[in-house]
């Protein structure tokens, strides 16, 4: 198993350049560096720098049924409101609960001052279009929409696993909170052990659906997607998150340059064996594709 202070010092500290990070912290920078790439993220519809822009998203937002507003620079997922439909005046979150425009205008305002970014310092609003999740995936997650984080290591993806919402994770996509975590084959990106609080379950606690029963669309696209994002920032050890839209397909949600370890729970297996089948080639392949048809055959669960 590849622990806290391996990762840091054999691998981020060792394969990620300081001058990269800017790109992966800023969530607007990474939008706009990795199109480059040939990678989707969800549609922009708007970007708040100033206080006096506000106004601007009161009427950008007039007609839209749904967005999703982020912190540009924000972590964890903290910050993030979601807004999936609207009831007369009111805009209708996630949760079902219902908020009108002060409240989403105070939300902004608390963004820009930076009450969400990773240092406290000023911050850029993001609006992005509603991402509505493939329903072959959706009705396993309660809430939230579930997303898929793959460890990508000097461009090859190693490790994968899907990121389902609960109740207990309050429609969040983050595991310590109480999401449940599967495990995913690199080799099928069907589903291979799942556990929640680190625990080994077989059922989603709110769904009931069994978990092994899943499989990923569009799996190949997904793992090259994550691939190109070696060359879109120049990341050695990275996590890439994706999600699957039911209109759009695959689609980058973020990256990490310092992705967490509870992806080896999820796959009930360590990193350390593929970093290091990694980092003995001989001859290092040259193109997403490549890498990630390499990674499908090498790591593919017998």
């Amino acid at each position: 198993m590849l622990n806290m202070n391996r990762r840091n010092v054999d691998y981020i500290a060792r394969y990620n350049e300081r001058s990269s990070y800017p790109l992966v912290d800023n969530k607007l920078k990474t939008k706009l560096v990795v199109a480059e790439y040939g990678v989707k993220t969800p549609k922009l519809l708007q970007v708040v720098h100033q206080q006096h822009e506000i106004s601007h998203f009161r009427e950008m937002a007039e007609d839209l049924a749904g967005f999703a507003i982020k912190p540009a620079k924000g972590s964890g997922g903290k910050g993030i409101t979601v807004i999936t439909g609207r009831d007369g005046e009111e805009y209708v979150k996630a949760s079902g609960s219902r908020v009108d425009s002060s409240f989403l205008e105070r939300h902004l305002t608390n963004i820009l001052a930076g009450l969400y970014s990773l240092a406290g310092t000023p911050d850029v609003a993001i609006v992005e279009n509603l991402v509505e999740s493939a329903p072959s995936l959706a009705k396993y997650s309660h809430q939230g929409v579930p997303d898929i984080r793959i460890i990508v290591f000097q461009g090859y993806p190693v490790m994968a696993m899907l990121r389902l919402a609960t109740t207990a994770s309050d429609g969040k996509a983050n595991l310590h909170q109480g999401a449940v975590g599967v495990g995913l084959d690199i080799g099928s990106g069907r589903g291979l052990n799942a556990v929640q609080f680190n625990r080994p379950i077989t059922l989603h606690p709110d769904t009931g659906l069994a978990l092994e029963n899943i499989q990923i669309e569009a799996w190949d696209e997904m793992l090259e997607m994550a691939s190109r994002c070696y060359e879109a920032t120049g990341l050695g050890y990275m996590g890439v998150d994706l999600v699957v839209d039911a209109n759009e397909g695959p689609l980058l949600l973020e990256l990490n340059a310092r992705p967490g370890l509870a992806i080896q729970m999820a796959n009930g297996r360590g990193l350390l064996p593929r970093l290091r089948a990694i980092e003995s080639l001989k001859r290092p392949h040259f193109t997403p594709l490549e890498r990630s048809r390499f990674a499908m055959e090498t790591f593919a669960s017998s």
